[in-house]
């Protein structure tokens, strides 16, 4: 075994000996930025409706740092309302290249408007636009309404900014709960979570039987 193997599996048996949740997202994103084929910042995004059902869907992570996990949505859109209507929200991220999951549940906040103007306008023009074109989550009574929305709004703002919706912003996930889950041979999986009272207090972490 070289040198270089022996610190990667060190880095990947080793994580359980870590104390800061964020930074060993950190590591661990930027391990699946290396190996994932496509869309290493996939989460699954879990919300439940005004019946306490839930619901999920994959998103994209945005932005990861010590306040919390940021994406960016349609705030009239079905998951918006109900991020709205509870403030709550749990993630998962699965990376099958490197046998790895983390599952975030917290409170969530909106981003501020300059977070999610900034956001805006880093994207690509059509996709501004398409944020003005589709009432997302919303009934379509067929693809020609969408793309007569698209260019109904592609002719108002020409070659002009497009500024940012009103009902379009970023959400962020301050998490009370992180676990990390790693495959071991014979399903005798690594498995810690890190959890806080409150955004504002200090971690503990606890080991758990896989």
């Amino acid at each position: 075994m070289s040198l270089s193997d022996l610190t990667t599996l060190t880095a990947a048996y080793g994580f359980t000996e870590r104390n800061d949740p964020l930074q060993l997202f950190a590591d661990w994103l930027a391990d699946a930025e290396k190996s994932e084929p496509n869309d290493p910042n996939g989460m699954a995004l879990a919300t439940v409706d005004e019946e306490g059902l839930p619901n999920v869907r994959m998103v994209l992570l945005k932005d990861a740092d010590e306040r919390g996990f940021v994406f960016y949505t349609n705030c009239e859109s079905q998951k918006g309302q109900e991020i709205l209507g509870t403030m709550k929200a749990a993630l998962c991220f699965h990376w099958k290249s490197l046998r790895r999951q983390v599952r975030v549940r917290g409170i969530v906040e909106q981003v501020t408007a300059a977070e999610a103007d900034a956001y805006f306008a880093s994207r690509a023009r059509d996709s501004r636009i398409g944020a003005w074109a589709s009432q997302q989550s919303r009934p379509l009574e067929g693809r020609f309404a969408l793309e007569a929305s698209v260019a109904l709004h592609a002719a108002k703002f020409a070659l002009g900014e497009v500024p940012r919706p009103p009902h379009w912003s970023g959400f962020r996930i301050k998490p009370l709960a992180i676990e990390f889950w790693h495959d071991r041979p014979f399903r005798l999986h690594d498995r810690v979570v890190f959890r806080r009272p409150d955004p504002d207090s200090g971690w503990t972490k606890t080991r758990l039987y896989p």
